[in-house]
């Protein structure tokens, strides 16, 4: 399929949960340039992603909301006249789920129930947008992983975000709320998180580079992983939303140069020209939810919409280095 985005997205009242976040701001100041009119909800949370900076320089563009997914009340009144959803809050850092349990079940899988039934009573003809994730597939019997692939997470991150996952399918299949998700694997960029490492390692090894520091890889850091970058994931998210092909599917977001971490390392210190790397041993506690190797097949995705990632990851690193080396007084606070 194909469409001109700056048709369908022009004038369309656009909400995006978890907008100050990473993919969320980077998806918002696509939007604008694209003439839509986008509200951005987002909880703030301290160490999730949320930064008022994201959106420097197009924040009399848009409009912020404060607030929780997790607030009902505020959720029947945001999704009122709505056009497109892309939903991406959530807690997304494993091993936080793996010691705080219930907070991630609260966002990931009821604050989702929540903005689904209030979007059934408030807003029945809107479009969703799930950011869904590759964790919901464990260790993958065979690669690259396509979305046969049985669904087994290795944590509670990856089952709350399956359960979020199947929630949206549900209520696109028995309520007509129109849904799909996109299961996006490593994307990095410029606004992701760099304040600590729990959130994914690329974008806190990237942070490592830029201030020529140790990077530390686990093992002999011969997992292979594939990454996104951040551009191309908002894409993946733009062609979804106007897609009526996608309503009720979910589809692997993926890059298409998986390599070993040991080579992503070496490629990123050649990029920044700084720091360096420390072989060490596997913490007990994230081995346990390593996956191992991992990377995606998104031909489906790829044969609905027309999809690829177009940046290379040569080209991606080097954005991120520069942005960072720009603003990185805006990213590490209080680290």
């Amino acid at each position: 399929m194909t469409f001109d985005e700056r048709v369908f997205y022009r004038n369309r009242r656009v909400l995006i949960t978890g907008g100050l976040g990473f993919i969320g701001s980077n998806l918002a100041r696509r939007l604008v340039d694209l003439g839509a009119e986008v509200l951005v909800v987002d909880s703030l949370i301290p160490d999730y992603g949320g930064n008022l900076f994201n959106i420097d320089g197009v924040e009399d563009r848009l409009t912020v909301n404060i607030s929780d997914v997790r607030d009902e009340s505020s959720m029947n009144y945001l999704v009122r006249g709505q056009d497109v959803i892309f939903n991406l809050a959530g807690q997304v850092s494993h091993v936080d789920s793996m010691k705080d349990p219930y907070t991630d079940l609260e966002i990931n899988c009821r604050s989702q129930l929540s903005l689904l039934e209030a979007c059934r009573k408030n807003s029945p003809r809107v479009k969703i947008v799930f950011a869904g994730t590759r964790q919901v597939y464990g260790h993958p019997d065979s690669l690259p992983v396509t979305e046969d692939h049985l669904v087994r997470p290795v944590d509670v991150n990856g089952i709350n975000k399956v359960a979020g996952e199947y929630y949206h399918l549900v209520y696109n299949n028995a309520f007509g709320i129109r849904t799909c998700s996109l299961r996006l694997t490593n994307v990095y960029g410029p606004r992701q998180l760099v304040k600590h490492n729990r959130q994914g390692f690329i974008g806190w090894f990237i942070r490592l580079a830029v201030e020529d520091r140790e990077i530390e890889l686990f093992g002999d850091g011969s997992q292979v992983r594939d990454f996104v970058f951040v551009d191309d994931a908002a894409e993946a998210f733009l062609k979804a939303g106007a897609s009526e092909e996608c309503d009720g599917g979910v589809y692997n977001i993926g890059g298409t140069e998986p390599l070993s971490l040991r080579d992503l390392v070496q490629k990123l210190l050649g990029v920044a020209k700084a720091g360096r790397v420390r072989y060490v041993e596997w913490p007990p506690e994230k081995k346990r939810i390593d996956i191992g190797d991992f990377y995606a097949d998104s031909s489906k995705f790829t044969r609905t919409v027309g999809w690829r990632p177009t940046v290379s990851l040569d080209e991606g690193l080097t954005r991120a280095v520069t942005f960072y080396r720009e603003h990185l007084e805006h990213y590490v606070g209080d680290a």
